[in-house]
C-alpha cells in the first residue's frame, strides 16, 4: 500500500511540476530598473548570497519571482538532482530543506536562512 501512495504523489509531481513552471514562465515579473551605479552596489551586496533550491517547489519559486523581481543576481544552485549541493546544504545549512539562502558575511561566516518569507523579507531590507 505505501508503495502506491509514492507512486500515487511521484505521478503528481510529475504532472503538476511542469504546469507549475509553465506558469512561472509565463507570468515572470519584470524586474526593476536601476542606473549602472545602483545595479552595481547591489550586485555587490549579493554577491555572497546563493539560493539552495527545488525547480519545482512552491515556495523556491516564490523566492524566484521575488529575486527576479528586485532585479538581484543571485546565484541558484539546484539541491534535488545535484548530490554536491545537496551535501552542501546538508553540512553547512544541516538539513536539507529548501528555499535556503546562504549568506556570507564581510568575516566570512555561512549564514543560512531558511522559509520563503525569511528570505523575501532579508533580501528586501539588505539589497533594496
Amino acid at each position: 500500500m505505501k508503495w502506491l501512495i509514492r507512486a500515487f504523489f511521484k505521478t503528481l509531481r510529475a504532472i503538476i511540476g511542469p504546469i507549475m513552471l509553465l506558469g512561472d514562465w509565463i507570468t515572470t515579473p519584470r524586474g526593476v530598473e536601476r542606473s549602472d551605479t545602483a545595479q552595481e552596489q547591489v550586485d555587490a551586496i549579493t554577491a555572497n548570497m546563493t539560493l539552495y533550491q527545488f525547480k519545482t517547489c512552491p515556495f523556491c519559486i516564490k523566492v524566484r519571482r521575488s529575486i527576479k523581481r528586485q532585479s538581484l543576481n543571485i546565484e541558484h544552485l539546484d539541491a534535488q538532482h545535484n548530490n554536491e549541493h545537496r551535501e552542501q546544504l546538508m553540512q553547512g545549512g544541516g538539513q536539507i530543506k529548501v528555499p535556503c539562502l546562504k549568506v556570507i558575511d564581510d568575516e566570512g561566516n555561512a549564514n543560512w536562512l531558511y522559509e520563503s518569507n525569511d528570505i523575501i523579507s532579508y533580501l528586501r531590507a539588505t539589497a533594496a
